[in-house]
């Protein structure tokens, strides 16, 4: 997917995800699995997203170009993939929580063995792992939105409706 699908509104992109494929190659084998679960952190007042209280050399892709992944390690032990949204300079990214068949973002990474050296690159096959449009029709009857997941030190941003994912 071009830079100009993730230069836009993050609660657009991070609906606009669903039913698109994260792809990833390892060890010559191209896996292809749909996007069935996000979660959107946008910018500077969002209590819940990294780049809350400014610019720190962990969180420094989200101010950065749209389109490039920002991996983090969780609890000591789970990266979580995310993409960058939105313009240069305003902090913001899609969490993707889940695909067909694996369900949490850590599960996810394990899976696709996704972790810090993807961090800071662009969502590209030059690296290895990418988002494709195969034109999966999802309608919005489909998506169900909800509060984030795990965030609940983040105040009145805990019940946001920032959370989507297909409807089973």
């Amino acid at each position: 997917m071009r830079e100009n699908f993730f230069k836009r509104p993050t609660l657009v992109v991070a609906r606009e995800l669903l039913g698109c494929y994260l792809v990833r190659r390892w060890h010559g084998k191209e896996m292809g699995y749909m996007i069935t679960e996000t979660e959107a952190y946008n910018g500077f007042n969002d209590k819940a997203s990294h780049a809350h209280r400014g610019k720190t050399k962990r969180n420094s892709v989200m101010f950065g170009r749209p389109g490039y992944f920002y991996v983090y390690l969780t609890y000591g032990m789970h990266y979580m993939l995310n993409i960058v949204t939105g313009e240069e300079g305003f902090p913001a990214a899609v969490l993707i929580r889940g695909v067909n068949g694996i369900s949490g973002p850590g599960r996810l990474t394990k899976a696709l063995h996704i972790a810090k050296y993807q961090n800071k690159k662009p969502a590209d096959k030059k690296i290895g792992l990418w988002v494709e449009d195969r034109e999966v029709a999802v309608s919005p009857r489909e998506i169900e939105s909800t509060a984030r997941v795990g965030i609940h030190y983040a105040e009145e941003w805990v019940e946001k409706p920032y959370r989507f994912l297909l409807k089973k």
